[in-house]
């Protein structure tokens, strides 16, 4: 699965590649299993509330792990 991540604003926070989520800079910041999102060390942290297409939604509460500055 490729495509953009959104927060719940619809601002682009993230690319996914394959199985990977990237932040914009290009670092890999999670793994992406399903709808749900881990930590590299394997912890779930949140997940997509839609993961249908090539651009995927944050939930509301999950926009925390892609702080905007």
């Amino acid at each position: 699965m490729n495509g953009n991540i959104l927060n719940s604003k619809g601002v682009h926070v993230a690319v996914v590649v394959g199985h990977e989520v990237f932040g914009l800079a290009g670092q890999k910041l999670y793994d992406l299993r399903g709808t749900n999102i881990y930590k590299l060390n394997g912890d779930l942290v949140g997940h997509l509330s839609d993961a249908t297409g090539t651009k995927k939604h944050l939930d509301k509460g999950t926009d925390r792990l892609f702080p905007i500055s």
